[in-house]
């Protein structure tokens, strides 16, 4: 097995020093960064198949996911320099647990798979407030609202965030996704959300498409 064989096995078993020793080895031996940031994100698509087939469980997943941001570290001056071939997205998501929803943990794994895939996040906590929410992405300039509710008391605040948009003739601009355990792609429909993510690395996926239309 190579370096690069090598590199997809530590990834894939949550080996975060074995994988940044490899790939400071693939870089010194004239690898790209954007050659290896495309291996490695392959390798957490497998990991998040495998997580919704139940192949693997969330502490696998999640021990994937840091892997991977470390490796993001490591790569991160390579990608800033320009380097041809790379896939890095510089799309920015805003994170939110909509008011009344203080639960975090679905939104919080999310994040972790938003940044092991290379994106810009901006995590605005939970129990925030709809307005907020929107005030928050036109000012950074988002390009994705992902809103996270984990109970059906707070659901209405993911149509409230989408309302307040339309009402004040933002929809257009922004793409926006939702999740949580009582949710649904009917709910997503009603509501006019852009997609609905039934995990994590599902979430990941409907991003992508996003930007490979």
């Amino acid at each position: 097995m190579g370096a690069q064989g090598n590199l997809v096995n530590a990834v894939k078993t949550g080996d975060i020093d074995g994988s940044v020793k490899i790939i400071k080895k693939l870089l010194s031996g004239g690898v790209t960064a954007g050659e290896i940031l495309n291996t490695v994100t392959g390798v957490m698509r497998e990991v998040g198949d495998a997580f919704e087939k139940f192949e693997i469980f969330l502490p696998e997943m999640m021990l994937a996911a840091d892997t991977m941001i470390e490796i993001m570290r490591v790569l991160e001056p390579g990608l800033n320099a320009g380097e041809k071939g790379i896939e890095k997205s510089s799309a920015k998501i805003i994170m939110a647990s909509v008011k009344g929803d203080m639960h975090e943990i679905g939104k919080n794994i999310a994040i972790t798979m938003f940044n092991a895939s290379g994106y810009k996040i901006l995590d605005l906590g939970a129990d925030v407030d709809s307005l907020d929410i929107v005030k928050t992405a036109s000012r950074e300039n988002a390009d994705i609202i992902g809103l996270s509710s984990l109970m059906t008391t707070t659901m209405p605040g993911q149509k409230e965030v989408i309302d307040i948009l339309k009402d004040m003739g933002l929809r257009d601009k922004f793409k926006v996704i939702i999740g949580g355990a009582p949710t649904s792609s009917e709910w997503a429909d009603k509501i006019g959300a852009d997609g609905w993510g039934k995990d994590a690395s599902d979430a990941v996926k409907i991003v992508d498409k996003f930007f490979c239309q």
